[in-house]
C-alpha cells in the first residue's frame, strides 16, 4: 500500500566519505594578540589542505592552541562530513518523515502536508481514495467552498459518451497526452482533482495513476511535493451519479460504453487510446536501454 502511494521512491540515507591525507604540520607557540589567531602553518603546508573559502576556515581550534594534529586531523574529517551531509540528509529527513507519516495515518494526501479535505469511502480500489456521488454534489453545491479554493472534475469515457451526458462543469479527458496538460497548467493550494469512466472501474483509475506517477516525475527533485497531492475517484463512476443526481447532468443523459449505435465509435477511440499508450510504452523503453 505504501509503495504504491510513494510510486517506488527509494531512499538513499547512508553516505560515504575518504579520509583526505594531512600534511605534517607544526604550530608555533607566539602570544595571541587580540584574540587575533596568527599563522599555524610551517612554509611546506599547502592551503588546499583546508576547506575553501566560503567554509568554515578556522581550522577547527577554540580560544587556546590546546588541539594535538590527531586531534585536528580528526576533527577536520568531521566537519567535512557534516558538511558534505548536511545538504542531503535534509532531504532524507523530509522523506523520512513522510514516509512515517503516511505510514501511520491514511487520511494524509499524498505529500503529507494535511489531511483529506472531503470524506472518503472504501471504493474497488484500496490504492485510491474514492468519494461518494452525494459528497460530489457537495462539491458542486459549495459546500467544501470554504476549504478547498479550486477543483476539477474528470471525465474519462470516450467522446461519445460524454455527449450524452455528463456531469455539468466536467472536462473530458481520455487520453493520456490530455492528462498531461494538466501538469502545465497553474496549480493553486488546497485545489482537487475528481476522476471517473462509467463505472470508475478501469479507465478513470488508469488516468488518475498515470496523473500521479507524471506528478511524480515532475516534482522528483523536490520530494515529496506535487502539482496535486489531493485527488479522488468517484465511487461508481457517472453510472452512480446520474441515477442519484440526474438534474446536475447535462444533458440529462446516460449513454453506456457499449451502446449498440455506437460500436464503430468505441473501435475508434480505443485504438486511439491503445496507439497512444504502445508509443509510451516504446519510448519508455527505449530510454531503459540507453546507459
Amino acid at each position: 500500500m505504501l509503495s504504491r502511494r510513494l510510486f517506488d521512491i527509494e531512499v538513499d540515507d547512508e553516505f560515504y566519505t575518504i579520509p583526505a591525507s594531512v600534511s605534517s604540520l607544526s604550530f608555533d607557540s607566539p602570544p595571541v594578540k587580540d584574540n587575533a589567531i596568527l599563522s599555524v602553518m610551517t612554509p611546506n603546508s599547502k592551503r588546499n589542505l583546508f576547506l575553501d573559502d566560503d567554509d568554515d576556515s578556522g581550522l577547527g581550534m577554540e580560544d587556546h592552541f590546546t588541539s594535538s594534529l590527531p586531534k585536528f586531523s580528526k576533527r577536520q574529517r568531521v566537519d567535512d562530513d557534516n558538511s558534505r551531509c548536511s545538504k542531503r540528509p535534509k532531504v532524507c529527513s523530509d522523506i523520512k518523515v513522510v514516509v512515517t507519516k503516511l505510514e501511520e495515518n491514511d487520511d494524509f494526501i499524498a505529500d503529507g502536508s494535511r489531511l483529506h479535505t472531503l470524506p472518503t469511502v472504501t471504493g474497488k480500489h484500496s490504492d485510491l481514495k474514492s468519494i461518494t456521488s452525494q459528497t460530489l454534489t457537495d462539491v458542486l453545491k459549495g459546500d467544501y467552498d470554504d476549504v478547498i479554493s479550486d477543483y476539477k472534475i474528470i471525465d474519462c469515457r470516450y467522446p461519445y459518451e460524454f455527449e450524452g451526458g455528463h456531469i455539468r462543469g466536467a472536462e473530458n479527458m481520455y487520453l493520456h497526452e490530455t492528462i498531461l496538460t494538466l501538469l502545465r497548467q497553474p496549480t493553486k493550494d488546497k485545489q482537487i482533482i475528481i476522476f471517473h469512466c462509467e463505472f470508475s472501474s478501469e479507465r478513470g483509475p488508469k488516468m488518475l495513476r498515470f496523473l500521479r506517477s507524471k506528478d511524480r516525475d515532475l516534482n522528483k527533485e523536490n520530494y515529496p511535493s506535487l502539482n496535486f497531492p489531493e485527488i479522488y475517484l468517484l465511487d461508481g463512476g457517472y453510472k452512480s451519479f446520474f441515477n442519484e443526481q440526474p438534474k446536475r447532468c447535462d444533458p440529462v443523459s446516460y449513454r453506456p460504453m457499449l451502446h449498440s449505435d455506437h460500436s464503430e465509435d468505441l473501435r475508434h477511440f480505443r485504438v486511439k487510446s491503445k496507439s497512444w499508450t504502445f508509443g509510451e510504452k516504446r519510448r519508455f523503453a527505449r530510454k531503459v536501454m540507453k546507459f
